[in-house]
């Protein structure tokens, strides 16, 4: 995915910046980026690899040659920025965090009408942030720009751009998906994904936002350039997993929302009577473990810690890009405690099962630990579809999902299309799910958290929550 973060101030806000986009490298591990603007000397930009190289190493030498008062860095899966870009409308920066479906048809349209070329990256894909400045370059103020781009772009796009007048310009994507949020301390402001970023930086909150809305940020103030529109669809996964627990997004805290979510679970298969008897209530770590405290608190069951991840060496969860050195280096962090697994019924929460593939070697491993039972839960409910918007999973088609996949199984096309009967655990069909992919993955049982008790958890109205992952609504 990606996510990014940006300073203006009276004072030079090279540090600020550093420290800011470094507190987003759990978003994204393909490329990171910063700029920073100087009224005497202009733009200064540098973009690096960051797959096998922490945020910070890579960056601390540039830090002697950065200076200014203005800056935005970003980190990114998708393409390298932040951009450089020359126009009708001044020089200026951008970045952007989304995902464009339509892309082709505007890529066409470009080269058919208005001669337009794009650089190709090695895998011979456009950059996005490019397709996106050269939408913004077609009309005649950078705010007009912006807001054809958010209306032509299906999918999200979420922008920050960075003025040679040493003015960011930001805009959340049409339907808020993900959070923008504002700080402010003394000498400025700043734009952030992740509110305990700037928090740690002596930034407080100042402002958060709204859908589609549009804002300009100076040292002195911020200035509504577009306001907020009515329809807000942000992403539920924030808060289930990709969201650092430090932090809030329309008011509601990642981690405080993980204990209520394992113990909405709890309590829901304590009144149906599937909880089952264990010896210990276990984390997948690390997003997992909120979630099973609060299901242990509330199943007034023991928790513990019968593996550890190992993080020294592979601190970052999201690397390295290739699945099958993805898989050994999941296997190599996972060290187990055998005085917690030996002859031992283990019940685990897990954030979500997208793919399966690593959850496998997880049990395989308890196993030979010598464990007696594991049960499995999943802090969310079944992913029947790919996200269409952030590009959070790596999952990018529908058969990749475990679900798909052991539908197609079962049952072929026409199970496809029966999903909503499979995503219910109370149907035959979402019985025989259940009883597959157990039976695939060697969990003792099998437990997926409900749609409606999830949104309960976060606090936010459902049609103000995006779950198409889920539900294939939008």
């Amino acid at each position: 995915m990606g996510g990014f973060f940006g300073a203006v101030s009276r004072r030079d806000v090279v540090i600020d910046t550093f420290f800011g986009v470094d507190y987003h490298t759990h978003l994204g591990t393909n490329t990171a980026g910063m700029v920073v603007f100087d009224a005497e000397t202009g733009f200064q930009r540098q973009i690096h690899n960051i797959q096998n190289t922490p945020f910070r190493t890579r960056f601390e030498e540039d830090l002697r040659d950065f200076h200014g008062n203005a800056a935005i860095g970003c980190i990114s899966d998708a393409t390298p920025q932040p951009l450089l870009v020359r126009s009708q409308l001044g020089t200026y920066a951008i970045a952007t965090v989304g995902r464009i479906n339509n892309e082709k048809e505007l890529v066409r349209d470009f080269f058919s009408n208005h001669g337009q070329q794009f650089l190709v990256m090695g895998n011979g894909e456009i950059n996005q942030t490019e397709l996106v400045a050269g939408l913004i370059n077609q009309k005649t103020t950078l705010l007009a720009g912006i807001k054809y781009a958010q209306k032509v772009i299906k999918g999200s796009m979420t922008i920050m751009i960075l003025t040679s007048k040493g003015e960011i310009i930001t805009a959340r994507d049409y339907y808020g998906r993900l959070p923008v949020l504002l700080g402010k301390n003394r000498d400025g402001y700043c734009v952030s994904f992740e509110s305990f970023a700037y928090q740690k930086l002596g930034y407080r909150d100042a402002y958060e936002l709204g859908p589609g809305e549009i804002v300009k940020v100076r040292p002195n103030g911020f200035k509504i350039m577009s306001p907020r529109k009515k329809k807000m669809r942000i992403c539920s996964f924030l808060w289930v997993y990709y969201g650092y627990p430090n932090s809030n997004y329309e008011g509601k805290n990642v981690e405080v929302m993980r204990y209520r979510n394992g113990e909405l679970m709890a309590a829901k298969e304590m009144k149906d009577g599937t909880l089952p008897e264990v010896d210990y209530v276990a984390g997948v770590p690390d997003s997992g473990i909120p979630h099973a405290i609060g299901y242990a608190n509330e199943a007034a069951a023991e928790f513990a810690r019968p593996f550890i991840k190992y993080t020294p060496t592979w601190p970052r969860s999201f690397m390295p890009g290739n699945q099958k050195l993805r898989n050994q280096v999941a296997k190599m962090k996972q060290i187990p405690i055998p005085e917690l697994i030996k002859d031992k019924k283990l019940l685990f929460v897990d954030d979500s099962i997208v793919r399966g593939t690593q959850l496998r070697e997880t049990v395989d491993f308890l196993y030979s630990a010598g464990a007696k039972e594991v049960h499995m839960r999943s802090a969310c409910p079944p992913f029947m579809y790919p996200c269409r918007y952030l590009n959070f999973s790596r999952a990018t088609s529908e058969m990749e999902l475990i679900t798909r996949r052991t539908i197609q199984e079962i049952e072929g096309d026409e199970g496809q299309k029966h999903i909503d009967e499979y995503a219910d655990a109370s149907t035959e069909r979402g019985q025989c799910l259940l009883k597959t992919i157990c039976e695939q993955l060697g969990f003792s049982s099998l437990g997926y958290q409900n749609i409606d008790d999830l949104c309960k958890a976060i606090g936010i109205d459902r049609d103000q929550l995006c779950t198409y992952c889920w539900t294939g609504k939008e």
